[in-house]
């Protein structure tokens, strides 16, 4: 089915090339004369596609409707119909996730020494308040000494957050021989890697799948569940 623009265009074209008048051109392609002169009296979109685009850009997970949300949240008054055929029109999408980084380091068998601060064990326990909010718990637990040595709680743990507390409870405790992350991508983080290359502790990623690898670190979850 062809939409009015391209009646609108064929008529005006055979009205510019051919020489015809506007009631011979609709007759010819079966078009309305009204449609024709029709006149969109929508208002100018210009600044409203280009904030679209920006809130797109920075928020690349974010679909149309949680883009309405923000652009409702700054005073546009626009409706979410309006703001999906704008999203359309710009071809605009959710980016895709990329490939998830494989943790660098080793996974081979370990042998620990029965001392203190031989092996340490690092592990996310999520829980959510009453009202609904999410958060987590960072554990850090001496393996051999069967001690948690520090249980940070927030809503959000970064990697440069993880690696501010390993420092700081190096300076207590001292520093361990390895230390035994899951695979959460906080512990595979740019800035954790750093870290273990600049503290010089041996960083042993469990295998996938094989969460009794840090036993300890479940029992203590179960305990304080």
């Amino acid at each position: 089915m062809v939409g009015p623009a391209a009646k609108r265009e064929a008529v005006t074209h055979l009205k510019t090339v051919m020489g015809l008048s506007e009631r011979r051109a609709c007759q010819i392609i079966s078009a309305d004369r009204k449609t024709i002169r029709y006149q969109s009296n929508r208002p100018v979109e210009t600044g409203l596609r280009a904030r679209l685009r920006e809130l797109a850009n920075e928020r690349r997970r974010f679909g149309y409707r949680r883009l309405f949300v923000l652009l409702r949240r700054e005073g546009e008054p626009s409706g979410v119909n309006r703001i999906y055929r704008l999203y359309r029109e710009e071809g605009l999408s959710v980016r895709k996730r990329k490939a998830r980084r494989r943790a660098v380091g080793t996974r081979a068998p370990i042998l620990v020494e029965a001392k203190a601060n031989a092996r340490w064990s690092l592990d996310f326990v999520h829980d959510q308040f009453a009202c609904g909010r999410r958060f987590r718990v960072l554990n850090i637990v001496d393996d051999v000494a069967r001690e948690c040595l520090a249980a940070i709680p927030d809503t959000s743990i970064s990697g440069r957050r993880v690696a501010r507390e390993l420092t700081m409870l190096i300076e207590r405790r001292g520093k361990p021989g390895v230390i035994v992350p899951d695979n959460g991508t906080e512990l595979a983080s740019n800035a954790i890697l750093a870290w273990s290359k600049d503290h010089k502790v041996e960083w042993h990623y469990i295998a996938p799948g094989m969460p009794m690898t840090k036993r300890l670190c479940r029992e203590l979850q179960r305990a304080n569940a």
